[in-house]
């Protein structure tokens, strides 16, 4: 009886199939399918349960009036931006060093491609932009 079931077990082992496992990730970060990010994010932001204590108060310090007088001094500050730009430079950028007001921006061409250095004069707040070639 015994050899018959080692027998048994032995034959029915034979037939059994089976597979390689692989694994694929889910996060479209770690190489799984893009199409996956959206619903990753609507989970994430679905079981959220923290709230910023601060996002209210910043929203409602200004009133509706204020909030359109800073979009509209912010409109008419980058008009201004762009046509002292344009004027000063012109359509491109040249090599060479420009002042408006209390900034003062550099350009040169570099190894690395156009380097735009900015540096406000008030405050010694410096920023370095490379657009490269």
């Amino acid at each position: 009886m015994k050899k018959l079931l080692s027998l048994v077990f032995v034959l029915t082992s034979y037939y059994g199939f089976s597979q390689q496992l692989t694994y694929e990730p889910i996060n479209p970060a770690f190489g799984g399918d893009t199409f996956n990010y959206t619903w990753l994010l609507n989970s994430a932001n679905a079981q959220n349960s923290f709230t910023d204590p601060d996002a209210a108060s910043r929203n409602n310090d200004e009133s509706e009036l204020e909030q359109f007088s800073e979009n509209l001094n912010r409109q008419l500050l980058g008009q201004l931006s762009r046509t002292l730009f344009n004027t000063q430079l012109g359509e491109g950028l040249e090599e060479g060093t420009f002042t408006f007001g209390t900034l003062s921006l550099e350009i040169f061409e570099s190894a690395e491609g156009l380097v735009v250095n900015i540096l406000d004069t008030n405050t010694g707040e410096q920023t370095q932009i490379i657009v490269p070639n």
